[in-house]
């Protein structure tokens, strides 16, 4: 089926992604469902839209449209998208600057409500899973507020 590919690797980057992938092989055949693509590029810290999962689904699909994706052909399409610092996190810089955007009174903090309504309708939505999990770090208990200078300080703890 799929050659060695254990021979081919030969950086970091390379490991890093190949036992990621592996992870997600549950026969052992160096093979992985199409549905579980945007879980091992966000395993791996990208941040990917859903274009983008589906564009390397496009890319490294097995040819007979069997809903699978091979090691041999996920590996190095991913590995030149990681070289090319594609799919990145956003910089604390960046989401401080676009928390702002959305804080148009400057008051330092978003209701929980005007967040959800932001990422559920504008831009590429959350889903509502996402967007529980979200809120769930971001709301501070005791004002039901999202100040988000603490958000993201806690976001880069967590990395």
């Amino acid at each position: 089926m799929d050659q060695d590919i254990s021979l081919l690797i030969t950086s970091d980057l390379e490991k890093k992604i190949s036992d990621c992938f592996l992870i997600f092989d549950h026969h052992g055949n160096k093979t992985v469902d199409v549905r579980e693509i945007g879980t091992i590029i966000r395993y791996l810290g990208c941040v990917p839209s859903e274009d983008e999962i589906n564009e390397i689904i496009s890319a490294t699909e097995s040819e007979d449209s069997s809903g699978t994706i091979t090691l041999s052909k996920f590996l190095p399409h991913v590995t030149q998208l990681l070289a090319e610092h594609k799919m990145e996190a956003a910089s604390p810089e960046k989401l401080l600057a676009a928390f702002k955007v959305l804080d148009v009174d400057s008051k330092g903090y978003l209701t929980k409500e005007y967040m959800s309504k932001v990422m559920m309708q504008d831009g590429e939505p959350f889903t509502q899973e996402e967007l529980d999990e979200m809120l769930s770090s971001a709301v501070d208990a005791q004002t039901g507020k999202i100040p988000y200078e603490y958000y993201i300080n806690s976001l880069m703890v967590d990395i």
